[in-house]
C-alpha cells in the first residue's frame, strides 16, 4: 500500500524531539509540508526542518506555548501564513512533573494538565475551525480535515505517583472521544494513539541496561518501541488509507496494555 499526503499540510506540536520530531519526519517523507511546533528547543526543531528542506520536502519551526490560548492562535495563524491551509493536526506537546500525590504541588498538577490536556482542547479547537473554514478538498483527502491525538498507555493503566500525567492522559482519551462524536458528521476524522514505552530520550533512563530488562517484564512483546513504530502509525491515520477510522486509539504498546501481569493468573 502506498500512502501519499501530497498537497497536504500537517501541524504536529512537540516536534523538537522524541516521537514529535519522528512523526513530522515521516509526515514529510510521505509528502506533506510540515509546520513543526517547539516550546523550549528551537535548535533541534529548526535542525530537523533543515532537513526536511533539503531532502526536497517543506517545513518551518514555530516556537509556542500550547498552553497558551494566543501563542496558539498565533501558531495556527503562522500556519495559514507559510502555507494557505492546514489538513492534519498531531497534537503531541506532553510532559511529566512526577511525585507522589502527598508532595505533589498545586503548580506541578497545573502544568501538566494545561499542556498535555488544555493544550489539546486549544490546538484542536484552532484546527476544528479552520477545516470548516476550508471544507472539504476533492482530491487531496476523502476528509476535511484529521486530529491525531497523541496519548499513552496510562490513558488505561493507572500510575501511582504519576496522578497528574495519567488523569491528563485519561482526559486527552475522552477529549478525543467526544470530539469525534461532535464533528465527525463534518467530514473530519479524530482519532488517539496510546503509544506504551518508547525509546526517546525522556524514557532513556528506563529503556536501557537494568531498567529496561525490568521493564520489558511489562512487554509481552519483548522489545521496547522506536520512535518509528508510533510515526508509522501516524501516518496511517492522516491518510485516506484509513478514512474510515473515527473516534478510535491505536495503543502502540508491544501488548503492555494487556497487563501482562496476568498472563499466568496473576
Amino acid at each position: 500500500m502506498h500512502i501519499s499526503l501530497d498537497n497536504q499540510v500537517a501541524l504536529v506540536t512537540g516536534a523538537s524531539s522524541g516521537i514529535g520530531a519522528g512523526a513530522a519526519k515521516a509526515l514529510a517523507e510521505a509528502g506533506a509540508a510540515v509546520v513543526l511546533n517547539y516550546h523550549s528547543q528551537a535548535a533541534p526543531a529548526e535542525a530537523l526542518a533543515t532537513q526536511i528542506n533539503q531532502a526536497g520536502g517543506r517545513a518551518i519551526a514555530i516556537g509556542a506555548d500550547v498552553s497558551n490560548e494566543a501563542e496558539v492562535e498565533r501558531l495556527f495563524a503562522q500556519t495559514l501564513e507559510a502555507f494557505d491551509h492546514l489538513d492534519i493536526l498531531v497534537a503531541n506537546s506532553g510532559l511529566q512533573k512526577d511525585a507522589a500525590i502527598a508532595n505533589m504541588s498545586l503548580d506541578d498538577w497545573n502544568t501538566v494538565i494545561g499542556v498535555n490536556l488544555t493544550g489539546q482542547f486549544l490546538c484542536a479547537r484552532a484546527a476544528l475551525r479552520i477545516f470548516n473554514r476550508q471544507g472539504l478538498r476533492p482530491g487531496v483527502s476523502r476528509a476535511a480535515g484529521k486530529i491525531i491525538h497523541m496519548s499513552s498507555v496510562h490513558q488505561l493503566i493507572p500510575w501511582a505517583g504519576h496522578v497528574n500525567y495519567a488523569a491528563s492522559k485519561g482526559g486527552v482519551e475522552m477529549l478525543m472521544r467526544s470530539l469525534a462524536q461532535e464533528v465527525s458528521e463534518q467530514r473530519i476524522r479524530v482519532n488517539g494513539i496510546a503509544p506504551g514505552a518508547i525509546r526517546t530520550a525522556i524514557n532513556r533512563d528506563a529503556t536501557q541496561g537494568d531498567a529496561e530488562q525490568a521493564l520489558l517484564k511489562l512487554i509481552p512483546y519483548a522489545r521496547v518501541g522506536d520512535v518509528e513504530d508510533v510515526a508509522n502509525a501516524v501516518v496511517w491515520l492522516a491518510s485516506d488509507a484509513s478514512d474510515y477510522v473515527v473516534g478510535s486509539t491505536l495503543f502502540i504498546d508491544g501488548g503492555m496494555s494487556l497487563y501482562p501481569e496476568f498472563r499466568h493468573n496473576g
